[in-house]
């Protein structure tokens, strides 16, 4: 029997006579990388492991012999052969880098939709679909812009759903809103347009993304319908991107005469306007407001994704872009990466023509709607007087609470000991500093990940955390 050193190198043995001798190296020098096989270590005679094995002793030969031409053993005359000393052993070397929410018995931190929603069964039903029928021409490089097949059905679903103007031919399948940002940018800085305007507050990632792409960004801000116009005009910037249906993470809608007077400016400067439409099908009062894009496709670059109705795992987005910009936004993609993977587009394609896309944005709607709704309520029952602002719309509220629950910084350092994940308005501005004691709380409050009950319990936690006995705020003294 082979000694417990040597177990190891038994499937290698066992493995088929034509693989056996390349499984035998390939075992022996994944012992020696991981450490099992230590520095130092004497290994058995030819011979003896061949017998131990139960293999040829030519096999055993061979495989000391190419191991040690390749550094990981050595051997001398009638010395026998010793496992070399140029190998360090690796560590774990997978490391998981995904964003994680911190460990919390609630969280409410926005900007994750609910992945559980996600349709397993159709979606398996169009890949299998996809895999009998895609032509074997199709699996090579593809058009950089997509597969016509997936513009095409993309072009009719934003014209039906969202208003745009959609020209199949200026539709960029992309690998999400944050790769479209990266392309327009990198076009625009080689246009000769350097800085770019962003909402403040707004999203946090503009300023890596157009820093990616050489240009720097311009926090421009916000009035009661909108991007504010005089500090716009007087920017000098000639694009900018905005968030008009429902604007992170304020959660107003673009007023119809902000939208006129930002497309105005736009023509005046001969600039772009990037629209990013991360949520705009999900408005829970009312039809959604129409994309800014359908009002000018050549000053409006119009980018979504299926990161909030799919799950952002997918990495699938489309970029629309006006006419002008078409030519350069698909030759930087081709040398970005060659267009995204043909695979993903047929299937997506198929889930579009058949209706499933449709499906999933009603029971998305649904659940969402009935979420914010939960939330609204436990803010009214725990914290009286609270005031939830914006649109019924997305994934998030904006909740103001009464000044009784301040300063801020005291509530946040509160709540989170309470093990209740929160973000307040003020991480999302580009002015962050200066508020922390302001006697009112200001949170951005995230729900589409959360079922109504741990909603209702979360906001309870929130409540306890901050509320004595008496029902009263605590004011910690």
């Amino acid at each position: 029997m082979p000694s417990p050193a040597w177990e190891l190198l038994l499937p290698a043995a066992s493995a088929p006579a034509r693989a056996r001798g390349r499984s035998l190296q390939a075992a022996l020098r994944e012992a020696v990388r991981s450490g099992r096989l230590a520095p130092g270590t004497r290994l058995p005679s030819s011979r003896d492991l061949a017998a131990d094995l139960g293999v040829s002793r030519g096999l055993v030969t061979e495989a000391y012999e190419q191991l040690t031409a390749e550094g990981y053993l050595r051997s001398g005359r009638g010395a026998g052969t010793w496992v070399g000393d140029a190998v360090r052993a690796a560590g774990p070397r997978a490391r998981d880098l995904a964003p994680r929410s911190a460990d919390a018995r609630a969280d409410f931190v926005p900007g994750t939709p609910d992945v559980s929603l996600f349709p397993r069964a159709a979606w398996a039903a169009a890949q299998r679909g996809v895999l009998a029928e895609l032509p074997h021409h199709e699996l090579g490089y593809p058009d950089p812009r997509g597969l016509p097949r997936l513009r095409t059905a993309l072009a009719e679903l934003l014209a039906r759903r969202r208003g745009v103007v959609a020209d199949p031919e200026r539709i960029v399948v992309v690998s999400g809103v944050a790769q479209a940002t990266t392309l327009l940018g990198s076009v625009l800085h080689a246009r000769g347009m350097r800085e770019v305007g962003v909402e403040d507050p707004g999203s946090p990632q503009h300023d890596a993304l157009y820093a990616a792409a050489g240009a720097t960004t311009l926090p421009l801000p916000l009035d009661e319908e909108g991007l504010a116009m005089g500090p716009l005009r007087e920017s000098g910037v000639r694009s900018v991107v905005t968030t008009p249906a429902h604007q992170f993470p304020t959660g107003i809608a673009y007023s119809a005469r902000r939208r006129t007077e930002l497309l105005d400016w736009a023509r005046s400067v001969e600039g772009v306007v990037l629209e990013d439409d991360y949520d705009g099908d999900f408005r829970y009062d009312r039809a959604p407001v129409g994309a800014l894009q359908g009002l000018d496709p050549e000053r409006v670059a119009y980018a979504g994704s299926v990161s909030k109705s799919l799950a952002p795992g997918l990495r699938l987005g489309w970029l629309l872009v006006p006419e002008s910009l078409a030519e350069d936004v698909v030759e930087r993609k081709r040398t970005m990466d060659l267009g995204h993977p043909a695979l993903d587009q047929a299937l997506f394609a198929r889930f579009l023509e058949r209706g499933d896309y449709d499906r999933q944005l009603r029971r998305c709607q649904r659940a969402y709607r009935e979420r914010r709704d939960t939330l609204v309520a436990a803010l009214e029952e725990h914290f009286p007087g609270a005031e939830v602002t914006g649109i019924a719309a997305g994934l998030h509220v904006i909740a103001a609470l009464p000044e009784r629950y301040g300063p801020q910084e005291r509530f946040l350092a509160r709540v989170a000991a309470a093990g209740v994940a929160v973000r307040p308005l003020r991480d999302y501005g580009h002015a962050r500093a200066g508020d922390g004691n302001r006697p009112g709380v200001r949170l951005v409050l995230g729900y589409a990940h959360l079922s109504p009950t741990r909603i209702r319990a979360g906001v309870r936690l929130m409540a306890e955390a901050v509320v004595d006995r008496r029902g009263t705020a605590s004011t910690g003294r």
